[in-house]
């Protein structure tokens, strides 16, 4: 049987997923990809995965538009870096309106 953690606090589970190759990121700088999550909504919490090491990037993402998660890789390391081809997992989470 599965666990269905955190049931209770979300009330919208949405998810999806897309490969890409991101172009070099230098020192300072930061690459956005765009990812269609069918149910994401503006205000929603995000979660993002990499299917390969991300090279000490910072991954986030958020919400820009109904249906539409941008994943940033943000590129603090010191020098630049070039990941190669990788998939991209993303978790929209709507969280209940009164527990926030």
């Amino acid at each position: 049987m599965p666990r269905r953690q955190f049931q209770d606090v979300f009330e919208n589970v949405s998810t999806a997923s897309t490969t890409a190759d991101l172009a070099s990121i230098a020192d300072g700088n930061e690459v956005n990809q765009s990812v269609t999550c069918t149910g994401a909504a503006l205000g929603d919490m995000v979660l993002v995965s990499c299917s390969i090491d991300t090279a000490d990037l910072t991954l986030t993402g958020t919400v820009t538009s109904a249906n539409t998660v941008e994943v940033i890789a943000a590129n603090n390391t010191g020098g630049a870096v070039d990941l190669g081809s990788a998939t991209y997992k993303v978790v929209a989470l709507t969280p209940r309106a009164d527990l926030f």
